[in-house]
């Protein structure tokens, strides 16, 4: 998924999504080539896992 995505379904703001991922709060992100960010779903998914578990 792209990062507008991701922000889109976490109904954030990409500047919360730049802090979430300096602060290494965000699910891992893959670079593209062209220096674009995607997230994959599993990643994503995962991530939303264990933000469940520390709820």
């Amino acid at each position: 998924m792209t990062v507008p995505e991701f922000c889109e379904e976490m109904a954030i703001s990409r500047s919360t999504f730049d802090d979430w991922r300096a602060k290494q709060r965000a699910p891992k992100a893959i670079r593209l080539p062209n220096g674009a960010l995607r997230i994959r779903r599993t990643d994503f998914e995962n991530w939303l896992d264990t933000l469940e578990d520390a709820a």
